[in-house]
């Protein structure tokens, strides 16, 4: 009887020591399944915080986006009227011609506009689009658009939403405006004299695009006003005339661009300000604290279920848990973290068979992958070598061959101290071209290939255009690639400043900006306009009219190889008020061993380019 009392004490104590972990597992289990069920709800609030602030920034940048477009377009009817409709004409003479072609500005764009009139420097009237009587003695003079254009006449000006009181249509209908006013010159009788253009937006139209971003119901709100805080459009504008609510757009409108957390009639709430290029307007969103907790409320319920969830299934499984299955398990791990970080670590092999054929399988895994990635970067550096010799070799001025017959032409025509220039010229523009072979030159000697290159030019051209270099010569020591500037010149020259009559005017300017080398090649020729300018970096099928057929996709193709796709060519050009091509260069400073670098075809990252730039400084 006494043995079998012991037997089954024997049988009872495994059971109470299992019992015993179960309950403090159990224990432990809870506690940090409550910790985290907290740290997950404050994470969890925070992202929808910082989503919430995100999702309204995105939408304010494309509100933004749409008011600056559409005032974009209301500053081009305004260009429009005055530089193709008054500045080209004689009001006493042409005055029916005017009015017909401003007739057909305002018909082409009647949607967005109210009216477009003309007054000269007394506040007279001399056209307006549609033709309507004004109103008895308006006073033009003492309203704030034709104060503020006269009083700085360089500038375009934006008034707030008022009532327009200047024309009688019949209707007796009242309409909403925003006025555009500029001073402009104007022509009466072959003398010209300064007077204000007016023109009147719809203010419907940016009002419907408010409208279309204020349709959230949980208080979050957007609002427009101008830089002093008097306000432009609000989803409550009724009641804030009305005193029943306040807005503190006054102070807000003070806010540069970003995100405020603010607190206003003792309500804590977050605030979004952009602004409006051209006009300076604040376009603001707010965001009330109550929105972010209705937000949480779901976040609440999904963690409380979730926290339920987890325990019942530790219940389950903290039975079957043993070390000797999440020992090797941790250790495999482990070993694979450290190689995740960078290490060489010997990967674990060993527990259970199916631990240790795992381990094995990742160890042959990793050392598969290391051998790929080492064939894939081999790979690469030599496409990308072989794509830049292949840009390389199309660079072939053509132009040696007109040089050469410039040359004969002053040596028969006895110029004999010209031909010597050119020759001198030319010899140090193909010195810099063939460079012994290399692709990474200093900015230096770009430049001094492109004065070469432009001397010979100015020459064959008889000096018909000017070139003025503007470089500053902290950048000079810099690397570039071979032959840039070349290609920018000459289509400067073929399509920009070539038949000017002497007016021709081409600028190379250089400067350092934030670590990166900024090189533009300006004319003021005929410009192209923005469909041209997108297809330049971008359409390579385009037939070259002029020139070496060397195209600017080329230039942007070989820097981008050598830098990366941050870098490279940007133009802007405007028709009649020339062209700009920028080439962006990281500032890395001319050495051997930068210029071996690169040319192996290895792009430095930023932080190397500064390490480089470091030791290059203290050399």
């Amino acid at each position: 009887m006494k043995d079998k009392y012991f037997r089954h004490l024997k049988k009872l104590q495994p059971r109470g020591i299992q019992t015993t972990i179960m309950a403090a597992f159990s224990v432990i289990s809870i506690s940090i399944m409550l910790i985290l069920g907290v740290v997950l709800y404050m994470r969890f609030s925070t992202i929808w915080k910082e989503e919430t602030v995100q999702s309204t920034q995105k939408l304010m940048e494309q509100t933004g986006e749409n008011l600056e477009d559409y005032l974009v377009s209301m500053r081009q009817i305004s260009d429009a009227a005055y530089y193709n409709v008054i500045k080209e004409n004689d009001f006493s003479a042409q005055a029916q011609d005017i009015q017909t072609r401003l007739n057909l500005l305002y018909e082409a764009n009647r949607d967005n506009l109210q009216s477009i009139a003309l007054y000269n420097n007394y506040g007279s009237l001399i056209v307006a689009e549609p033709v309507a009587a004004q109103k008895e003695d308006p006073d033009v003079t003492r309203q704030d658009w034709f104060e503020q254009a006269v009083e700085e006449m360089e500038n375009m000006h934006f008034s707030t939403p008022h009532i327009q009181n200047l024309f009688d249509d019949g209707t007796r209908n009242y309409y909403w405006v925003i006025s555009l006013s500029r001073v402009v010159e104007l022509t009466d009788g072959g003398v010209s004299q300064p007077g204000v253009l007016l023109v009147d937006m719809d203010y419907s139209a940016i009002s419907r695009m408010m409208n279309q971003i204020n349709t959230s119901n949980t208080g979050q709100y957007y609002y427009l006003c101008d830089s002093s805080g008097e306000i432009i459009y609000h989803p409550r504008q009724i009641q804030i005339s009305d005193g029943i609510i306040n807005e503190d757009s006054e102070t807000v409108a003070k806010y540069k661009d970003g995100v405020y957390d603010v607190k206003f009639e003792g309500d804590q709430r977050k605030v979004l300000v952009n602004t409006i290029s051209y006009t300076g307007w604040k376009l603001i969103g707010v965001i009330p604290n109550d929105t972010f907790v209705a937000g949480t409320i779901n976040i609440r319920y999904f963690i409380i279920l979730l926290i339920l969830l987890m325990l019942m299934m530790l219940v389950i499984i903290n039975r079957v848990v043993s070390d000797r299955i999440s020992s090797p398990i941790r250790k495999l791990n482990d070993s694979v973290m450290e190689y995740e970080a960078g290490e060489k670590p010997e990967i674990y092999i060993g527990g259970s068979t199916e631990i240790r054929h795992l381990g094995y399988s990742i160890q042959n895994s990793y050392a598969q992958i290391d051998t790929l990635m080492k064939k894939i970067v081999l790979e690469q550096n030599e496409r990308r070598k072989s794509e830049f010799d292949a840009l390389q070799s199309q660079i072939n001025p053509h132009f040696l061959y007109n040089a050469l017959e410039s040359i004969t032409w002053m040596v028969e025509g006895e110029r004999n101290d010209e031909a010597v220039f050119m020759i001198s010229q030319l010899a140090k523009l193909f010195r810099i071209s063939l460079s012994k072979g290399r692709t990474i030159i200093s900015i230096k000697d770009e430049l001094q290939h492109a004065q070469s290159y432009m001397n010979i030019q100015k020459i064959r051209y008889k000096n018909t255009f000017s070139v003025v270099f503007d470089v500053d010569p902290a950048i000079c020591s810099c690397c570039t690639v071979k032959l840039i500037l070349q290609p920018l010149l000459e289509n400067a020259i073929n399509y920009g400043v070539e038949g000017m009559d002497d007016s021709g005017e081409i600028r190379v300017t250089g400067r350092e900006e934030e670590g990166t080398v900024i090189l533009s090649v300006a004319d003021n020729g005929i410009g192209m306009s923005e469909e041209e300018v997108s297809l330049v970096l971008t359409d390579s099928n385009r037939i070259h009219k002029h020139g070496s057929g060397v195209g600017l996709i080329n230039v942007n193709n070989r820097i981008q190889i050598l830098f990366g796709k941050e870098y490279g060519l940007v133009v802007e050009s405007e028709p009649d008020e020339g062209t700009t091509v920028s080439i962006r260069l990281p500032a890395i400073p001319y050495t051997e061993e930068n210029r071996k670098v690169l040319e192996q075809g290895h792009i430095l990252s930023k932080e190397e380019m500064g390490d480089k730039g470091i030791q290059e400084t203290q050399k």
